[in-house]
């Protein structure tokens, strides 16, 4: 029983289908059937039942699934352990946001891979919260205010946002001084988030309004260029738009508190060291 069949196995049935899986593992098809059809063959047993829309475990194959995702962990970590300390090898999938990832994650996800020629990296970006375990991530790259998981997170750099606003919309609408009067004004969101604001030793919360919103946040930035409201972000996302006068800092005596970059993964004991190889250029990197 080859292992490379097992895993395979493992990334179908938590990906639903053949195609979503040959995806993952960066094969096609046709590999990843036939690595099936190997298996099916050597247990003498049906594990997957392929339809239309994918396909779904047999009895069998949702007891072997568990099991299977167990010997391909120990295999990993024997991997690991036998291997010299500056080897790694095998796949790292990560996910990373969109609005920062090509400009700030890249560089680093780049140098793992040159300093690591056996590992084999895949980054997917997008602004969407993932699944990391329903979609078969390794770990994700987060940036902001995280929300209560069953995840495991780790901190490794802040990251600094503002309010900003197009001259044209302040000229049009006047600039907010309070957390109070934000509430008068345009917000561009994602969606339906709190703001926070720093006064002195607290925190204020507010609940804006808008009627324009994107999933990302360079989106948000243009958005504010074109004079469409007020947007919270990332300083890194909006600095080339202030050096040149297309937005100003607005409501500046209540700075938004200091966020986060953060590396978060499934629950489990140990970290593999794939994944802390990366935390720690991560932390270099923002350090």
């Amino acid at each position: 029983m080859d292992i490379e069949d097992l895993q395979t196995f493992v990334e179908v049935a938590d990906a639903g289908g053949v195609s979503a899986a040959a995806r993952r593992l960066g094969v096609s098809k046709s590999i990843v059937s036939r690595r099936l059809f190997r298996l099916e063959a050597d247990l003498g047993v049906q594990l997957l039942a392929r339809t239309t829309r994918g396909a779904a475990l047999t009895e069998a194959g949702a007891t072997f699934r568990d099991h299977a995702a167990r010997v391909c962990t120990e295999i990993d970590i024997a991997r690991e352990t036998i291997l010299p300390a500056g080897d790694l090898r095998g796949r790292l999938r990560i996910a990373a946001p969109l609005s920062f990832g090509p400009t700030d994650l890249a560089p680093v996800f780049a140098e793992l891979a040159r300093r690591h020629p056996l590992l084999h990296v895949h980054a997917c970006y997008s602004d969407r919260f993932v699944d990391l375990i329903g979609e078969g991530f390794d770990c994700a790259v987060r940036v902001g205010y995280l929300p209560d998981s069953n995840l495991i997170a780790r901190r490794v750099g802040p990251i600094r946002g503002k309010l900003v606003a197009s001259p044209d919309y302040i000229k049009a609408n006047g600039a907010p001084e309070t957390p109070d009067e934000l509430l008068s004004h345009q917000a561009l969101m994602q969606g339906t988030e709190t703001w926070q604001f720093v006064d002195g030793d607290k925190t204020i919360s507010v609940h804006p309004q808008g009627r324009f919103k994107a999933d990302n946040g360079t989106a948000l930035a243009i958005a504010a260029v074109a004079g469409l409201g007020i947007a919270w972000l990332p300083a890194c996302l909006t600095e080339s738009y202030v050096a040149s006068g297309a937005l100003v800092a607005v409501m500046t005596r209540y700075p938004p508190p200091t966020a986060g970059v953060f590396v978060v993964r499934p629950p489990g004991l140990h970290p593999a060291r794939k994944v802390r190889v990366l935390t720690e250029l991560l932390i270099e990197h923002f350090g």
